[in-house]
């Protein structure tokens, strides 16, 4: 199995940087981020008085038999690799909280995990490149999504059902409760109205605006076709 070198693939930020960045911004809380086998995001948070360079070399240990697609119970220990690159102060935390994407290794080998996902598109792009095929890739995802404001499901003995309500479907135009402007965007013709038909418009400008902070180059946000 090939293993990526940590230290070949910084290009910027140190163990030593990052912890002088966590320092100037008060932080007080280190969130280690890591992703499991079908790709959901998973974190575990320390205090920032265990952010040690030694970190960055020794690992974080975590118990991979809970993580979806990892390792049997009898094998279950693991270690989080942080990746200093990937250190930026979190937004959206009211405590001062510093984040980092992690990479996964075997606690016995030292060796990159194979079912790391991370791991895997580190793989592909070092590929990639020493085929010839290429000498750069770029992501450029489109994050579509609804916004809820409840949703319930069970499935029992008697009866299986599901319930989604948005305040902006079109089905909520006659709700006799308060606020109700009964600005709905109509079925289908949710693509860029306006406020107050577009009412998310600033939760999504306020989304955009802490991606950015964290380094994400946002281009542009709109409302999608559908009416909630």
């Amino acid at each position: 199995m090939e293993t990526i070198d940590a230290k070949k693939t910084k290009k910027g930020m140190t163990p030593k940087d990052v912890i002088e960045m966590a320092r100037e911004a008060g932080a007080q809380v280190v969130d280690y981020k890591f992703m499991d086998l079908p790709g959901t995001l998973q974190h575990l948070s320390y205090h920032i008085d265990g952010l040690k360079e030694s970190v960055f070399e020794d690992g974080i240990g975590f118990d991979g038999s809970s993580i979806r697609g990892f390792q049997a119970i009898n094998e279950s220990d693991m270690l989080l690799m942080p990746d200093p690159e990937t250190a930026v102060m979190d937004p959206c935390c009211k405590t001062p909280t510093l984040s980092m994407f992690c990479n996964i290794e075997d606690p016995i080998n030292r060796k990159s995990y194979s079912r790391d996902s991370r791991y895997v598109a580190q793989k592909a792009e070092k590929y990639l490149i020493q085929t010839g095929i290429a000498t750069q890739s770029f992501f450029g995802p489109e994050a579509e999504f609804f916004i809820f404001d409840g949703v319930r499901f069970d499935q029992n003995q008697h009866s299986a059902y599901y319930y989604i309500d948005s305040a902006e479907g079109a089905w909520n135009s006659g709700r006799d409760e308060k606020p109700n402007l009964g600005y709905k965007p109509r079925y289908k013709e949710g693509y860029f109205p306006c406020p107050p038909t577009d009412s998310l418009m600033e939760f999504r400008t306020q989304a955009m605006l802490r991606m950015r902070e964290m380094g994400v180059t946002i281009e542009l946000h709109h409302h999608e076709v559908a009416t909630a």
